[in-house]
């Protein structure tokens, strides 16, 4: 069928309003020749973003520092500034890891709320994402403004598909170009799930669906199959270059093989050396001299010459004769030299950890049963223990935007003290039943903190972490001068967390905290935010004169400023250009969120534009289709 005739006709029906017409007007435009097509139904969520902003506000009382930081901020917040990049550097090398402890970050308020927030304070720059969404079972798991969504609702799939398609866009634009997301799901939306994520991350960018032995066995009330199993889908920001694992327990087994190496490199077991496909690179045919005896490859060697002789002269090949015929292989040791475990290929069938061993690990921090189905922290372990495209895998920012009862931070902590890494993660969740702060909250209050389980035994706390509790809170999106300075002064929230710069050590240098704030972060950081005042200028002549007395330091300081734009700005600090980087507020802000509500579909010229103008929009598109027939 032509598009152009189609709208032709669209146009002359009687009887419809203006949306009635925009309606099928999309319909012809928009329709796919092939993927998944769902009715998108508006969240009242989303709908609040067409009037507001999100901003963050942190519950200072609710903050847990680590007793590192304990005993370093008082030094911090009296040290003279001009001191710091020595003392700083002096609190790194004594910390595990040369690092300070993670600041991780707990968020109360609806995810795409605080996702939206997060695109100014971490687009491109997570690394890891793992969620565990509703499944939309159709037993009061899943609601839809404020109504479960139940198994006899016609538009139940429709509905799940709108609220993880914004969700899942929005991720897209917070991973790292290298980053991976990890998500959980079962039979319920497991087709409709791989499709959108082949649409919103793309087909090339599918890594594998993982199927997750999830129980011991099927229940006694099982009809038909004993369904066991769940899934994780898995999917890169770009195409896969590379991903490893830890070992499991029967691989590290298989690493048998002894010499002189064994004490230090944990044994070894032996791969071949040669392949039996054959490609264009002569380079790589050539002899191995054994015992006098020159041995050639059926088709070629895996390795150049350098590498196989350098291998041979350390005695890392194996070579075995039977029946006159070589067999070289190289040993593959369990240990690097530094005593590091190697990693190896994830396999797509996971075997455990089970459902019944994260709600004993509940009930082991809380002394009774609190939350139905978390997923064990070792599950999570396992996944955001994979190095992805060569990312520094201890190092990495993880996020987890339906984070229940908080298994990912548990489990991004266990790991940082099994292996002195410093990951940071990120936790979003409503506080529904009061789980964000009763669960979510308290669980890895306790972590930190130490407990006692069900033993009553006392458990150590990972006292190696920061946990900052922060809730969202909303300005108006009309741009009056009012509403400008007002999300100035309520973004220091998401400031705080976007340049991870916490100590507020304005008073301590003769400042108001009404007129500017300047934070310190723990490796020596320094952030100043200027707000509307009638001392603005005055106010930012004295932070001149205060950044003037400052040593450089490794990073430019960062000044974000109410400001009309950028280079009046730059302009104002001409005197100290070289240490610092300004940027204007709130502009960046409205920056950041214009292209997400641009995503979302929520600018208002978009909707103008497919609403109300739409027979215009529609003939002029007409033309692209003049030619194309459908079936």
């Amino acid at each position: 069928m032509n598009k152009t005739d189609l709208i032709q006709k669209i146009k002359q029906l009687e009887g419809f309003s203006k949306d009635e017409r925009a309606y099928l007007f999309n319909l012809v435009t928009n329709t796919k020749k092939y993927g998944l097509v769902w009715e998108d139904k508006p969240e009242a969520v989303e709908e609040l973003l067409r009037e507001s902003l999100p901003v963050l506000k942190e519950v200072k009382e609710k903050k847990i520092l680590s007793s590192e930081l304990k005993k370093i901020e008082p030094e911090l917040r009296n040290a003279e500034l001009f001191e710091l990049e020595n003392q700083t550097n002096h609190h790194n090398k004594s910390n595990q890891g040369s690092d300070t402890p993670p600041n991780h970050i707990l968020i109360e308020g609806d995810n795409l709320h605080a996702l939206t927030a997060l695109t100014f304070t971490h687009k491109g720059r997570i690394d890891v994402i793992y969620i565990d969404p509703p499944y939309n079972t159709g037993n009061k798991d899943f609601k839809y403004n404020d109504h479960f969504v139940d198994k006899e609702d016609s538009y139940r799939h429709s509905k799940w598909l709108s609220f993880i398609d914004k969700r899942l866009r929005i991720a897209k634009r917070l991973l790292s170009e290298k980053g991976v997301i990890f998500i959980s799901i079962d039979d319920n939306e497991q087709a409709q799930l791989k499709m959108l994520c082949d649409e919103v991350f793309g087909q090339k960018s599918f890594i594998e669906s993982i199927v997750w032995k999830n129980k011991y066995g099927p229940g006694a009330m099982t009809k038909g199959f004993g369904n066991i199993h769940e899934y994780i889908l898995v999917y890169s920001k770009q195409e896969l270059k590379s991903i490893e694992a830890d070992l499991s327990d029967e691989e590290i087994k298989n690493y048998r093989g002894k010499d002189e190496n064994f004490l230090q490199r944990g044994g070894y077991i032996t791969q071949p050396l040669a392949t039996k496909s054959k490609d264009d690179r002569p380079n790589l045919v050539y002899p191995v001299i054994h015992k006098g005896v020159e041995i050639w490859p059926d088709k070629q060697w895996i390795w150049s010459k350098e590498r196989l002789f350098e291998a041979q002269s350390k005695n890392f090949l194996q070579i075995n004769e039977t029946n006159d015929k070589f067999s070289v292989r190289f040993k593959q040791y369990l240990r690097n030299e530094n005593g590091e475990i190697r990693k190896g290929k994830p396999i797509s069938i996971f075997i455990g950890p089970y459902n019944q061993d994260g709600t004993k690990e509940l009930e082991n921090i809380f002394g009774k049963k609190i939350f139905n189905n978390p997923k064990p922290s070792t599950l999570i372990k396992k996944l955001i223990s994979m190095t992805v495209n060569e990312v520094e895998n201890k190092r990495i920012i993880i996020l987890d935007f339906f984070a229940g009862s908080g298994t990912t931070l548990n489990a991004t902590m266990l790991l940082n003290a099994e292996d002195g890494g410093n990951r940071q993660c990120i936790l979003i969740t409503s506080n529904e039943n009061n789980i964000c702060e009763e669960v979510t909250y308290e669980r890895n209050k306790r972590i930190i903190e130490g407990y006692v389980n069900t033993k009553g035994e006392a458990v150590a706390g990972l006292t190696n972490n920061n946990l900052r509790y922060y809730i969202s809170e909303f300005v108006p999106s009309v741009k009056t001068e009012k509403n400008k300075r007002l999300l100035t002064e309520t973004s220091t929230g998401l400031l705080c967390i976007k340049e991870d710069c916490y100590l507020d050590i304005t008073e301590e240098n003769g400042f108001k905290v009404k007129d500017c704030r300047i934070f310190r972060g723990a490796t020596g950081k320094i952030m100043i935010i200027i707000y509307h005042s009638r001392r603005q200028l005055s106010v930012c002549d004295e932070l001149i004169a205060f950044i003037k007395l400052l040593e450089p330091l490794s990073e430019a300081i960062k000044i974000y400023a109410f400001s009309p734009e950028k280079v009046s700005l730059a302009e104002e600090f001409n005197e100290v250009a070289g240490k610092i980087e300004a940027i204007p507020l709130p502009d960046a802000i409205y920056n950041a969120y214009r292209n997400t509500f641009r995503l979302l579909k929520l600018n208002k010229k978009q909707m103008n534009a497919s609403m109300k103008n739409i027979e215009e929009v529609a003939e002029s598109q007409s033309t692209l289709f003049s030619d194309e027939q459908e079936a």
